[in-house]
């Protein structure tokens, strides 16, 4: 196969199947990648060997792929739905006085705190639907930056 075509299938395994439970993945295919286009053949084959064996090796998560698709059948079922007024932007005085970000919650101001009431999807959608499974990973690990939570709680 042309290197290139192989590095590119690299970068979407990195995303697609390892995705969260390993985020240092997509770096790994991406210089692959690079490599293959600064240095060529056959030089830059052991980079991409080593991306290939990382990848390999990655704890797997497909959290974020099955997300992706989660919310494109949303907007696919809901083409139209409205965005929520609280959550548009407003720079004019006309937009402020139709109700634009009336009642915004800047999460940084609230303390980080993550599921706030406001909620950002339009009501078509569902109040408190989510797209994304932060327990959607390999048996026995954790998605990166959901590790940190956990070990904050314990």
């Amino acid at each position: 196969e042309e290197p290139r075509y192989i590095t590119r299938r690299l970068i979407r395994f990195a995303s697609e199947d390892v995705g969260l439970a390993d985020p240092e993945a997509l770096p790994q295919a991406v210089a692959a990648d690079a490599a293959v286009h600064a240095i060529g053949m056959p030089e830059a084959g052991v980079v991409v060997a080593q991306a290939a064996c990382y990848l390999a090796l990655a704890p797997k998560s497909c959290a974020v792929y099955k997300a992706w698709n989660a919310a494109m059948a949303a907007c696919r079922e809901e083409p139209h739905a409205p965005v929520p007024m609280h959550i548009r932007n407003a720079p004019t005085a006309i937009m402020k006085q139709v109700g634009y970000s009336q009642g915004y919650v800047y999460n940084p101001d609230n303390s980080y705190v993550r599921g706030c009431n406001q909620g950002y999807l339009p009501p078509e959608l569902g109040a408190g639907r989510t797209f994304f499974n932060r327990t959607d990973c390999e048996p026995g690990h954790l998605l990166k930056f959901c590790q940190v939570e956990a070990e904050q709680a314990s």
